[in-house]
């Protein structure tokens, strides 16, 4: 009998087929080398099994592998980002402008940035884990510590340092300084960390203490000065007003700042006067002065109205537009100068009166010498040539004095019209203003020698009185002086009548002298001549260098009514 046939063998599983079945779900190189192991010892049936337990259990573990997995791969992912914000954080904390410093709650540094490196001049090494005491000053420290600790108890993550006293630092060598600074705080991995940002600020606060004594100075200039400064921005509103300011216009200072200018300014002008600080900050002009042309009015806040001399100017701080106005209550001086205006107006008045006064005495007098001495003399010279004439047969004797007689009687006539035409000259009277300067000319040049000519221009020449006096005085005074100082050669008279002015000049070609020289004493013939013309509104200009002559003008207005009389 054939023996029975024995069971077929089980059919092998190769080994790379189990890897190939497990591996793209485990994913793990050592459990694929286990169940590499555990079949090669295991015959075919009893490694099928293992292989079917196998799969059953990787099927069940494998959400639990995908789980791990992915938590690995966040955790990779994270630690790298959180690698890269450590070092952008590193980046920006060292890159930082001011000093960071961060301390644990024993308040020992653990940070400690190259801007704090450079504000305290420690190197990090030397600070970091020291406490933080040595970077205050000692007298601070305990109130500091204080201030950390109570701050750590609130719920507050950060707050700003210093708010009401002044922060101060110490530096390696020892030199304190102030600091602005802030603070904040922060739980990591159970321990509490503190952190400062603190800008040195020793410059800036010197600054402001040079700012607050320049300030306090200038306040003090500002308030003793004699003069009321007020500055208005560009809406024309007070934002300074100094103590003589609220004399001026009766003004407390708390009352004025922020108020309107117009406050001080008279009603009618307002206008005008925001209209013309306008126009004055659009010039570019730093500076000028305030009614060159007209008078400037304030308005003190009582309603009265008074005179000011002021000036303006401008600045631009920050595009804003300031103006500062400095003035002066004139009343005073306005007063005296109008006291004094019609002062000499009454006195131009009185002389001109007086001199009218003169003039006719002088006149008067001329006339008589004329006239009424003339005439006796001129008898008497018809009686003594009668009689010289009638005592032919008289002794030699009586003869001689007859003639002795007519001579001094010659002399008298003579002496008489003289002494009549320096009075006061009958012909400016009987035949005008240019006959007698003609006939001045003609006499001075007989009486010197020296060539005067006069040279007439156009216009009517015939004024009346009292212009006609003064021309003909100024004329005689000058050729006088020519004639007792100058030694001149050459003399040249000039009288013309333009539109409502008469001009007379005088020109020679003598010595000269220097204008600037003090007056001789006793000497009033240049001021004699000034006052001839300001009594009638003119003017005397007088020219003269030694050795090169002088020159003489005068001009003076004539009015209307009497150009038309």
């Amino acid at each position: 009998m054939a023996s029975p046939a024995s069971p077929p063998p089980e059919p092998e599983l190769p080994l790379s087929r189990l890897t190939a079945l497990l591996g793209p779900f485990i994913g793990i190189a050592g459990f694929t080398a286990a169940v590499a192991i555990v079949a090669a010892i295991l015959d075919w049936y009893r490694y099928e099994m293992l292989v079917a337990a196998a799969a059953v259990s990787t099927a069940a573990a494998l959400p639990t592998f995908y789980l791990v997995y992915r938590q690995l791969a966040e955790r990779t992912v994270t630690q790298a980002a959180l690698r890269n914000a450590q070092a952008r954080v590193g980046g920006i904390v060292e890159a930082a402008m001011d000093a960071i410093i961060s301390v644990d709650e024993s308040q020992r540094i653990v940070l400690f940035n190259q801007a704090a490196e450079r504000v305290f001049r420690w190197p990090r090494a030397a600070v970091l884990g020291q406490p933080l005491d040595m970077l205050i000053p000692e007298r601070y420290r305990p109130a500091h510590r204080g201030h950390m600790e109570r701050f750590g108890r609130t719920a507050t993550t950060s707050r700003g340092m210093g708010s009401h006293t002044v922060l101060y630092g110490v530096r390696a060598d020892g030199e304190e300084f102030p600091i602005e600074a802030s603070i904040s705080q922060h739980d990591e991995g159970g321990r509490k960390l503190f952190t400062v940002i603190l800008r040195d600020v020793a410059e800036r606060v010197q600054a402001e203490r040079l700012l607050a004594r320049s300030e306090a100075r200038l306040r003090g200039i500002l308030d003793s000065a004699m003069d009321a400064i007020i500055t208005i921005d560009s809406r024309q509103h007070i934002v300074l007003f100094n103590r003589a300011a609220e004399e001026v216009f009766n003004c407390p200072r708390d009352q004025a700042i922020g108020a309107p200018l117009a406050w001080f300014i008279p009603e009618r002008f307002r206008h005008a006067h925001a209209g013309l600080v306008a126009k004055f900050g659009g010039t570019g002009a730093s500076s000028r002065r305030m009614g060159a042309q007209r008078i400037v009015m304030g308005l003190r806040r009582s309603g009265e109205e008074f005179p000011i001399d002021a000036s303006i100017s401008h600045i631009v701080e920050e595009g804003e537009h300031f103006y500062t106005v400095i003035l002066r209550d004139v009343t005073e001086r306005t007063r005296a100068e109008r006291e004094l205006r019609e002062s000499k107006e009454e006195i131009r008045t009185l002389a001109l009166t007086a001199s009218n006064v003169r003039e006719q005495e002088k006149s008067r007098f001329a006339r008589e010498l004329h006239d009424e001495l003339g005439q006796a003399l001129t008898a008497l010279k018809i009686d003594v040539g009668w009689l010289r004439a009638n005592l032919g047969h008289a002794p030699e004797a009586v003869l001689a004095k007859l003639g002795a007689m007519q001579v001094l009687l010659d002399g008298t006539v003579a002496a008489a019209r003289r002494i009549s035409s320096d009075l006061r000259p009958l012909m400016l009277d009987d035949l005008g203003l240019l006959a007698a300067c003609e006939w001045l000319a003609h006499n001075f040049e007989q009486r010197t020698g020296v060539p005067c000519e006069l040279v007439v221009g156009s216009g009517e020449l015939d004024l009346p009185d009292p212009y006609a006096t003064a021309v003909f005085r100024v004329l005689q005074e000058s050729l006088t002086n020519i004639a007792k100082h100058a030694e001149a050669t050459q003399v040249e008279a000039t009288l013309e009548r333009g539109e409502g002015t008469v001009t007379l000049t005088v020109r020679d070609n003598g010595r000269g002298f220097r204008t600037s020289d003090p007056r001789k004493q006793g000497s009033y013939g240049l001021v004699g001549l000034r006052e001839r013309a300001f009594l009638l509104g003119g003017d005397i200009r007088i020219e003269s260098e030694p050795g090169r002559g002088t020159y003489v003008e005068m001009r003076m207005p004539m009015a209307e009514q009497v150009e038309n009389a």
